[in-house]
């Protein structure tokens, strides 16, 4: 099917008695009214933020710690090029999924779980 035929297609004017794809079908006004509406949760960016600072300050502490000896003499740009990348992962990778794990609710504004 090359582009014309496909644009008659979706369009409706095919040789195929109209046929449409599922995923472009109109569904019917009283299946829309029994399918549940997912409710939306609005995270609180300030607890986030909160939760963060407390999370990566002594990340930054301790990689500070570790490395000033290493990088002795070096220019400041020198160390934030070494450190930038080591805390940009380790952010993404290891603390913004912990706070998610553990600290989700508080950040959505929920009570915390029952264990």
């Amino acid at each position: 099917m090359n582009a014309i035929e496909t644009d008659r297609f979706y369009q409706g004017h095919d040789n195929h008695n109209n046929v449409r794809p599922q995923s472009l079908a109109r569904t019917k006004p009283e299946e829309a009214q029994l399918q549940p509406t997912p409710t939306r949760v609005n995270p609180s960016k300030a607890r986030l933020s909160l939760v963060m600072i407390l999370a990566v300050y002594p990340l930054i502490t301790t990689l500070l710690y570790i490395l000033a000896p290493l990088t002795e003499g070096w220019a400041v740009w020198h160390r934030t090029i070494l450190i930038a990348p080591i805390m940009v992962l380790s952010i993404v990778f290891v603390v913004a999924p912990a706070i998610q794990k553990y600290f989700g609710w508080f950040v959505a504004r929920m009570p915390p779980p029952v264990k």
